[in-house]
């Protein structure tokens, strides 16, 4: 089961998950209630408002960080997120290249291509 929402997550590329403002938005004037995102979203970012009859973010900290397929599946775009720029800039400011760097070098033999 996914995080619960005040549960201790998994840093990110070396940054703490709460540190990094990356989740959807529903906009419930858009919003048509199909449940694609509800049932598409493997990090339970989601739950559903029966009576309201639309998708609540009730996980935000659970979305993947970098991930916006829920955005992309939404046949009435009533989904966003916070612009990739500012994604870009956490990465470099906070040394996301360095860690992931680090991270391929450590574990070369999970990730090295077999030819």
């Amino acid at each position: 089961m996914p995080s619960a929402e005040g549960a201790i997550r998994p840093a990110w590329r070396g940054i703490p998950r709460e540190e990094i403002d990356w989740h959807p938005t529903v906009d419930p004037e858009l919003c048509i209630g199909c449940g694609i995102c509800v049932l598409g979203c493997g990090k339970g970012v989601y739950q559903f408002d029966y009576e309201k009859n639309i998708a609540v973010v009730a996980n935000p900290l659970n979305c993947l960080v970098g991930c916006t397929t829920c955005e992309n599946t939404c046949p009435q775009h009533a989904i966003s997120f916070p612009s990739m720029s500012y994604l870009h800039k956490t990465i470099k400011k906070r040394g996301v290249i360095q860690h992931s760097r680090k991270e391929l070098m450590s574990n070369k033999a999970k990730y090295e291509y077999k030819k």
